[in-house]
Formats: structure tokens, C-alpha cells, sequence
């Protein structure tokens, strides 16, 4: 069995929290957003089960900061199709919510092709087009702190960040290192705190055990910053959890602070969304 079919494979875990509805979440697959050279890259949108047409909902962009072919050769497989993004596609979509993975080639600029897309066929979509949020993790965060900052992104109302790789302060180089160890990439280069909306609420989940280089050092010092400049931030911190807890730590406290991440979102794209117990 080669790794990438192995259950337990990075590639094939799932979040170690779940909802009522999570079953009957229907998915419309390869949703063209961009065509390339070399074919079209697509998204896969979650939708919530009592979804209707022509009845919009708000929705949460997955972002990825790792191109696909690095994605595959390190996984076997495109991020979108790792158990973490399907599984928070529908965690997603049983809160009341769109969830939308995507394939990319140039990170930087595909989450911003992704963005327009949506926002020009959200009526076919079935999106709220004014009603966009966005989660992401590890060193995806980067990409998804560069389409905040990206003019004519009114419609991004918020961002869910999970144990993240943030932005290099103060003359640090720790995020630019990681970028370059581990593949992600580091759009944000040169750019402070002070660059980021004051309208756009982040949420910030930190690992208290993460041993990824440099991650909680950079994160810890944001954060410092953050509350200088008075940032819309909701910060949690699970003292015990490792790197991807989501995906590795099964335990209470994990679950609630995914049950916290996913009541943020529901609050910043729709107050009249129900906030489901699971």
C-alpha cells in the first residue's frame, strides 16, 4: 500500500468534529473559475442540505497557499481533495454556509481568480456575492491575509485562521524561511500589520505545542501588534494542541474550538444562519 492510500495518511484525515447534516450536504463538483494553458482549474462547492435555487447563501473560501503539483507530489493528490478540505467543505455547508475548495496553480493570483468568479456568477451559483468569508491554515494563512488586502475585495467579510503562519515583524525572516522550506508561498513580503482592513474581523486559532519553525513566534508577535493597531481579532489558544490539531487532535478541546470557528463564520456572513450543536 503505498502511503498515499494509507487510512492514515495525512492526506485522508478528516476534522475531528462533525455536525447533524453533514451527510446529505450536496456537492457540485469542477466549477470552472480559470482557464490556463494547459486546461481549467476548478472549484468544488459544498451546499448547505435544505439549500434551495435561486435561495443565496453566504459562503467560506478555502484557501490553499501551495501550488498543486508541489500538492501531489508531496500527498498524492490536489489540496481540495485532501479529507481536511472535504470535510471542512461540509462542516461548512451544515452550518448554513457554501463551502468552496479549489484547484490552483499560482497561489498567489488564484485566490483572487477564485474570489471574482464567485463574486461575478454568484447568482447561478447560489452565493450571496456580498456575504464571502475565508479559512485558512498553516502556511495557507499568507495567501488568505493577501486577499484582504487585495482592492475590491469589499465582499470578504471575514477569516477563520487555524495554527498560522502570519507575516515577517520587526526585521524577522521566519515566515520568508518557511515559505522557502516548505513550499508555501509568502505573498505578503514587506508588508506590516498596519496593511491589513480594519473591517475585516480575523479569527486566530494558535496550537500551543506547534513545533513548526518559527510559526508561534511570528504568530505571537502579530498578534502583539494586532491589538496596538486595534484589529476586529478573536483569538483562542488550545495550550495542549500540536500543528493541524484539527486533523490529529481528538479531543474535547479541539472539537469546541472548531465548533468556535465555525460560529464565527456564521455570525460575520449572516446573523440569520442557526448556530448548530454538534
Amino acid at each position: 500500500m503505498s502511503q498515499d492510500t494509507q487510512p492514515d495518511h495525512i492526506s485522508k484525515k478528516r476534522v475531528v468534529y462533525t455536525l447533524p447534516g453533514v451527510d446529505a450536504v450536496t456537492v457540485r463538483r469542477d466549477e470552472a473559475y480559470r482557464v490556463t494553458d494547459v486546461g481549467a482549474l476548478t472549484m468544488d462547492l459544498y451546499y448547505p442540505p435544505d439549500s434551495k435555487r435561486g435561495a443565496p447563501s453566504p459562503a467560506v473560501i478555502f484557501v490553499t497557499g501551495f501550488n498543486d503539483a508541489g500538492a501531489q507530489r508531496m500527498l498524492g493528490c490536489k489540496m481540495k481533495d485532501m479529507g481536511s478540505y472535504i470535510s471542512w467543505g461540509q462542516l461548512a455547508a451544515a452550518s448554513g454556509l457554501v463551502g468552496i475548495t479549489y484547484a490552483n496553480g499560482e497561489p498567489a493570483t488564484d485566490v483572487h481568480a477564485v474570489l471574482r468568479h464567485v463574486r461575478q456568477h454568484a447568482a447561478s451559483l447560489d452565493i450571496d456575492g456580498t456575504r464571502i468569508g475565508a479559512w485558512a491554515c498553516s502556511g495557507n494563512a499568507p495567501t488568505a491575509l493577501s486577499a484582504t488586502m487585495k482592492e475590491g475585495h469589499d465582499c470578504l467579510k471575514c477569516v477563520a485562521l487555524c495554527y498560522p503562519y502570519m507575516l515577517d515583524l520587526d526585521g524577522s525572516a521566519g515566515i520568508a524561511g518557511a515559505a522557502r522550506q516548505f513550499g508555501f508561498v509568502n505573498p505578503n513580503a514587506g508588508k506590516s500589520v498596519e496593511d491589513l482592513p480594519r473591517d475585516i474581523p480575523l479569527f486566530i486559532a494558535r496550537a500551543g505545542q506547534d513545533q513548526m519553525p518559527g510559526l508561534n513566534e511570528a504568530l505571537d508577535r502579530f498578534l502583539v501588534k494586532a491589538v496596538a493597531c486595534n484589529l476586529p481579532v478573536t483569538f483562542v489558544n488550545h495550550p495542549t494542541a500540536p500543528h493541524a490539531f484539527d486533523l490529529l487532535d481528538d479531543s474535547d478541546t479541539s472539537r469546541e474550538v472548531i465548533r468556535r470557528i465555525l460560529a464565527f463564520l456564521q455570525f460575520h456572513l449572516g446573523r440569520d444562519l442557526p448556530l448548530y450543536a454538534g
